[in-house]
């Protein structure tokens, strides 16, 4: 097991669960979590695109994406379960990835593979399924399959967006905050556009969830 893996997991051990309890939380944690995160991106993302209407775009697009998660908190399950959904999309990508192989997905990307994106899709339909097993949402069960390969592929297109500008920008990582992850916006690359996908799905009532 590399070193970088070990930091990657040992990470992840350490900022889930802290994440995790600010969501629950909730008020003034949460608050401070959104807003941090915020600032942390938005310094990550004018370092990252040197563009002066990239940055514009980026900054517009960061300020809604994190109002539509403070958004989502009021409904809790449903900020936890895009989360979840983008997080087992990439530990999906990830293991199917490694151990599969296989034709890459996109050149923008070269970790990318066909059968990442399908791992991504498996891991997120099982967590799915838990979910709605273990909670009042079992008889929407169809509804939230249909969301989340949605918002499997919508995480994971903004997994490659991200790597679209790092590449313009000819940076491996968005920064080095995180061990064994780079910058905080390598790390929530999928979130951030997912968490709008579900808000603007909520908004306009065209899946009742």
């Amino acid at each position: 097991m590399s070193k970088e893996l070990v930091k990657r997991i040992l990470s992840s051990i350490i900022l889930l669960p802290l994440t995790f309890y600010f969501l629950i939380s909730g008020s003034f944690l949460l608050i401070f979590l959104i807003v941090l995160c915020l600032i942390i991106a938005f310094y990550e993302w004018n370092k990252m695109s040197k563009n002066k209407l990239y940055n514009l775009y980026g900054f517009v697009f960061l300020l809604f994406s994190f109002y539509t998660f403070y958004d989502l908190s009021i409904e809790l399950f449903l900020l936890i379960y895009v989360i979840l959904i983008c997080i087992c999309t990439d530990i999906g990508g990830y293991i199917f990835g490694k151990i599969f192989k296989g034709p890459k997905l996109t050149t923008i990307s070269p970790n990318k593979t066909y059968a990442g994106m399908l791992g991504g899709y498996l891991l997120s339909l099982i967590c799915t399924l838990v979910i709605t097993n273990f909670t009042d949402y079992s008889t929407k069960t169809f509804q939230l399959i249909l969301i989340t390969i949605f918002l499997s592929t919508v995480s994971q297109a903004g997994d490659i967006i991200i790597s679209y500008f790092k590449r313009l920008a000819k940076i491996k990582n968005t920064g080095n905050l995180i061990p064994g992850h780079g910058g905080l916006l390598d790390r929530i690359d999928g979130i951030i556009f997912a968490v709008p996908t579900l808000y603007l799905i909520k908004i306009t009532g065209y899946i009742h969830i």
